[in-house]
C-alpha cells in the first residue's frame, strides 16, 4: 500500500509539472502571436504589455525548475522517470527563451516606431512568423502526446524556417541599398527576422528533447539546416 501511495504522489508531482509546462508553453506563444501583431500595428500599449510581461515567463520557469528539483530530492527517480523531470526543466528553459525573443521584437518594434516611420517598410516577415508559430505548435502537441512522429517531422522542418530566413535577410539589404533612410529600420528588422529564426531553432531542441525522453537515446543524426546569414546576426 505504502509503494503504491508512493507510485500515485510520483505521478501526481509529474502531472503538476507537466501543466505548468502546457501554461508556459501556451504563454510564450501568446506573447510571440502578439509580438508579430504588434510589428504590422506598432500599439505601443501591446508592445508595452509584451516587454513588462515577460517577468511572468521567468517567474513561470523559475517555478518549474524549483518543482523539478523537489521531485528529483523527494522521489528520487530513475531511468525514464528521471529524464521526464530533467527534459520538463529544459523545455521551461527553452520556452522562457521564447519569451525573451518575443520582448525582443517588441523594443525592436518600439524602436523603429519612434524613428518615424509610421508603417514597416514592406518586407515579408508574416510568412516567417507563421511557420515559427506553427513549429511552437507542433513542439507542444509533441510533448502533450510523447510523439516522437511529430518531433522528428518538426525537427526537419526547421531547413524551411532556415530558408525564409535566408531570403528575408536578403530582402531586406536589397531595400537598405535601394534607400538609405531605411537603414535604421532595416537593421531592426534584420535582428527581429533573426529572433524569429532562433525560435525554429530552439522548438528544434525540444523536439530533441522529446525524442529522448522517449526513446532514452539522442537522434544520432545532424539536423537539417540551411541558413545562410546566421553568423552574420550571432
Amino acid at each position: 500500500m505504502e509503494n503504491s501511495h508512493i507510485v500515485s504522489a510520483f505521478d501526481d508531482d509529474l502531472n503538476n509539472l507537466n501543466m505548468r509546462i502546457e501554461q508556459l508553453g501556451n504563454l510564450a506563444k501568446e506573447r510571440f502571436v502578439m509580438a508579430l501583431d504588434a510589428i504590422a500595428t506598432q500599439d505601443e500599449k501591446i508592445l508595452d504589455q509584451i516587454i513588462k510581461g515577460d517577468k511572468e515567463l521567468d517567474v513561470l520557469e523559475a517555478k518549474i525548475i524549483q518543482n523539478a528539483f523537489e521531485i528529483i530530492a523527494l522521489r528520487s527517480p530513475r531511468a525514464s522517470d528521471l529524464r521526464r523531470v530533467v527534459v520538463a526543466s529544459k523545455i521551461a528553459s527553452i520556452f522562457e527563451r521564447v519569451g525573451d525573443f518575443s520582448k525582443n521584437i517588441a523594443r525592436r518594434t518600439k524602436a523603429m516606431a519612434a524613428s518615424g516611420h509610421e508603417t514597416i517598410p514592406d518586407v515579408n516577415i508574416g510568412r516567417m512568423g507563421h511557420m515559427a508559430e506553427g513549429m511552437m505548435n507542433d513542439a507542444m502537441e509533441a510533448y502533450h502526446n510523447l510523439d516522437t512522429k511529430v518531433a522528428i517531422d518538426l525537427r526537419n522542418s526547421d531547413v524551411e524556417l532556415d530558408h525564409m530566413h535566408t531570403a528575408f535577410y536578403n530582402e531586406v539589404i536589397a531595400m537598405m541599398t535601394d534607400n538609405s533612410k531605411m537603414v535604421g529600420s532595416g537593421v531592426h528588422l534584420l535582428f527581429i527576422g533573426k529572433n524569429i529564426e532562433r525560435i525554429g531553432d530552439y522548438m528544434t531542441g525540444i523536439a530533441e528533447e522529446i525524442y529522448f525522453l522517449v526513446e532514452g537515446v539522442q537522434l544520432d543524426d545532424e539536423r537539417p539546416k540551411a541558413d545562410k546569414s546566421s553568423s552574420k546576426l550571432s
